[in-house]
């Protein structure tokens, strides 16, 4: 198969060529069709996250069709279309996911960074961790819903029912999340990096009601505000910009420092919170969900070779919506 391989932190991934893998107990064979390619795969590339496993297959958005069937795996069918995400296993014995927060999980593995992941033509996953597509829709389309989509929704939902919503960042998460929040009947406030105009037009093609730059005030007090963006200093605006007992969700899996700022920005109640990963209920609850909301995924298409093209790209800003890898 191929792949491409990250064997140091700080890039670039190389081409190899490498002999496919039969699935063990538990586990299928999946030939990728389509690899979504995330802002969580930079700071794979970039050394940010624990835990790091070198070399790596990145990649955790993908979609393709079962393969091969290992030992003691039921309710799967060779040939079936699967998506595979960031969790790619949990102990099922530590607190948390006796608890059902199997996102905080003492001992996971996750796709594409402590285990190989969908930047290859084939992919060995655990089966369990597996959530069938069905037909519907295009492969390409599909893999952004795998990681933006479903850390998007966990956000969502972990900012609560306010119906004016900043998203700070607006890429592949916030385009999706933006649909849903609008299907809700919410208004969102979209903030981008300081003058990008059109990051700012495609927010408003899609409903949001103001669109601007990160260092503006929105027109009106947020209800909740969702930060995307890496940048700690992200922080403190989006407190001053949510109402008194008003909510922040930082989303993303790294971020930078967060600055120093005054206790009146978090005071009246206001809340500060984060979320990690995703369980696998995420998974289901979403992908059920997302026919019945009409996402449209805008996506931008890579060979598979030009993974670090895409990866450019992406830390630079020069694409809308999502990058997607096609073998």
């Amino acid at each position: 198969m191929q792949a491409m391989i990250l064997h140091a932190h700080g890039g670039p991934l190389k081409c190899s060529q490498m002999p496919e893998r039969s699935p063990g107990p538990g586990e299928i064979r999946v030939q990728v069709t389509a690899c979504g390619v995330c802002r969580t795969d930079l700071h794979v590339l970039d050394g940010e996250l624990p835990d790091a496993r070198l070399p790596i297959i990145p990649g955790h958005e993908i979609v393709g069709r079962i393969d091969a069937i290992g030992a003691d795996v039921s309710g799967l069918q060779l040939g079936e279309r699967v998506g595979i995400g960031w969790l790619g296993h949990s102990c099922g014995a530590c607190r948390y996911c006796i608890e059902g927060r199997e996102n905080l999980c003492d001992r996971p593995l996750f796709t594409g960074h402590t285990r190989d992941g969908g930047f290859a033509s084939a992919v060995i996953a655990d089966a369990r961790y597996a959530f069938p597509l069905g037909e519907a829709g295009d492969d390409v389309a599909l893999a952004p819903l795998l990681c933006a989509g479903l850390i998007g929704w966990r956000s969502l939902l972990a900012a609560g029912e306010g119906r004016r919503l900043g998203l700070y960042g607006f890429g592949a998460a916030a385009h999706i999340v933006a649909q849903i929040a609008r299907w809700q009947g919410r208004s969102v406030f979209a903030f981008t990096r300081r003058g990008d105009l059109a990051a700012q037009a495609f927010a408003r093609q899609l409903g949001a009601v103001w669109a601007g730059g990160s260092e503006q005030p929105p027109p009106e007090p947020l209800d909740a505000a969702i930060i995307y963006a890496p940048a700690g200093d992200l922080v403190p605006r989006a407190l001053q910009a949510v109402r008194k007992g008003g909510r922040v969700v930082c989303a993303g899996i790294h971020m930078s420092d967060l600055p120093g700022f005054p206790y009146r920005l978090l005071w009246e109640e206001r809340q500060l919170l984060s979320v990690a990963n995703l369980t696998r209920r995420d998974g289901r609850d979403f992908l059920r969900l997302a026919p019945e909301i009409g996402i449209v995924t805008r996506t931008t298409r890579y060979r598979l070779i030009q993974a670090n093209e895409a990866l450019a790209d992406l830390r630079a800003g020069r694409f809308e919506g999502a990058a997607v890898l096609v073998p």
